[in-house]
């Protein structure tokens, strides 16, 4: 057995005295008597990391990629930011060079993989992405868009489906170099939906890789309309987005719901919106009643017929809220009723446009703020295809700036500031001066807030409203970074 050296006083002095003389050679200066100490820095990010799904299993579906960093370019400034599919022998399919200039690629048919990608240096702080999909025909045709995110560890779905005639997936990707495990339970009206033996738990994502699992499958002959799915991983991280189709009707990604919380704002219903449906669940122990207001152009109200909304605990609940736009652009807001205790809960709508056989449908997930900054990559310029909303759920009145991007294939950029009274939502359209491709909207939040945001794209086909609408949530580009001082004492205790 090795002896340790016991160290002499000696050995211990010079010790200290090597390490206090290199402390005192990289530690910032203390600051002067009497100062106050100093608070922490908001720095842009160094490094930004996103996920997306693999668009479609259509043999016909047409998708695009859209990639964005806010700002204008730095002279000298050194950065790289790329989409690579998610694949171990990765190659890129789209790369982008400079700020305030998206980066568009085309893929074709059902072999376009899940993507994923990093930015660092100056292309890093915002760095946004996203994938549009439009097939034309078939049993779930529609435009399927969906913004590419962080990579995480749980993820909540409420409004997915195992009825007969939906096809509902949970779409999962590993963008690391170690395998992922996750956990599907999902949550009907009566609770906890009892899985398929194996099915649902340890479901092992390997490294660079997707997966699609099939929600029926998880529970066969269950058939439920309304389902929240939770997502989380025992192991790893995964990015992770519900995809939705119903036959003969649509089809549209899902995305995660904002964590569990008192008060939840949907932002972005179509003005046309022929159908609405509220899906929430209330993960704890206790039941929620939510009071139902509808943000519109001049004030907030409550629908006639559909004021609250009971959320037993552990339990899915809905309410169909019909044509509750009627022809004006609205969000929900949901909030403990007047008495009630704030109780956890998330939520999302089903949203259909058209009738008949000309329909499309489209979801809306409960959404954080868009808070210093947010962005939405993919927009086009044709007529009355890209409509902002913009809402402010409560407090103060709120004034923000929406800039567009020059587009993918050309174009000046525009920009525009907006005031946004409280309880109200707005709608706005702004593209670039002579723009051609897609193009990014940018939303800056200047006072008051907080402010709510969602697109909706609009690109019809054969009589057909196909749709879909994305949120704008903060694009964390800055990190709060404490200043350091020099403080010699640690060394001596």
């Amino acid at each position: 057995m090795k002896q340790r050296v016991p160290l002499t006083l000696a050995a211990v002095t010079a010790a200290l005295a090597a390490v206090t003389g290199l402390a005192a050679l990289t530690a910032p200066a203390a600051p002067a008597a009497g100062a106050p100490a100093a608070g922490a820095a908001r720095m842009p990010v160094e490094r930004s990391l996103l996920v997306c799904p693999a668009p479609s299993v259509s043999d016909i579906a047409e998708t695009l990629y859209t990639a964005l960093t806010p700002g204008a370019a730095a002279a000298g400034g050194k950065g790289s930011a790329r989409l690579l599919g998610a694949t171990k022998e990765a190659k890129p399919v789209l790369e982008l060079k400079e700020p305030g200039k998206p980066v568009g690629a085309k893929a074709s048919g059902a072999e376009a993989p899940a993507l994923t990608g990093s930015a660092d240096g100056f292309l890093a702080p915002g760095w946004s992405a996203q994938q549009t999909t439009v097939v034309s025909v078939g049993r779930t045709r529609g435009v399927l868009g969906v913004g590419c995110t962080a990579p995480g560890t749980d993820f909540w779905f409420p409004g997915v489906s195992t009825a007969k005639g939906r096809e509902d997936y949970v779409h999962v990707t590993n963008p690391d170099d170690t395998a992922a495990v996750v956990d599907i339970k999902l949550f009907g009206p009566d609770g906890a939906v009892k899985a398929e033996a194996g099915t649902s738990e340890n479901i092992r994502i390997d490294p660079k890789s997707s997966k699609a699992i099939s929600l029926s499958s998880l529970a066969p002959g269950v058939q439920l309309a309304d389902v929240t799915a939770h997502v989380t991983t025992r192991a790893g991280r995964v990015g992770a987005t519900a995809q939705a189709g119903e036959e003969g009707v649509g089809s549209d990604w899902l995305p995660a719901s904002v964590d569990p919380t008192g008060t939840l704002v949907l932002p972005g219903i179509p003005a046309d919106a022929t159908s609405v449906r509220l899906v929430a669940f209330a993960p704890g122990e206790e039941d929620a009643d939510l009071k139902i207001l509808l943000a519109g152009p001049n004030a907030s109200i409550s629908p006639a017929g559909n004021e609250q909304l009971h959320v037993k605990a552990g339990m899915t609940a809905s309410a169909d809220l019909k044509d509750v736009t009627r022809g004006e652009p609205g969000s929900l807001v949901l909030s403990p009723a007047d008495g009630k205790q704030a109780v956890p809960v998330v939520a999302a709508v089903r949203i259909a446009r058209g009738g008949g056989a000309k329909q499309d449908i489209g979801f809306i997930p409960a959404a954080a703020p868009v808070g210093a900054r947010a962005t939405v990559a993919d927009n086009r310029t044709d007529e009355n295809a890209t409509v902002l909303s913009l809402t402010v759920a409560s407090g103060a009145d709120a004034k923000v700036k929406v800039t567009a991007s020059p587009g993918t294939d050309g174009g000046e950029a525009a920009s525009q500031e907006v005031t946004v009274k409280a309880g109200t939502t707005q709608n706005l359209t702004l593209a670039p001066a002579g723009g051609k491709g897609a193009y990014a909207l940018t939303v800056e939040t200047l006072s008051g807030g907080p402010v709510h945001a969602a697109r909706t794209l609009t690109l019809p086909r054969d009589g057909i409203p196909m749709f879909t609408v994305q949120t704008l949530s903060d694009d964390h580009s800055t990190v709060s970074v404490p200043k350091a001082t020099q403080d010699l004492s640690v060394l001596t205790d």
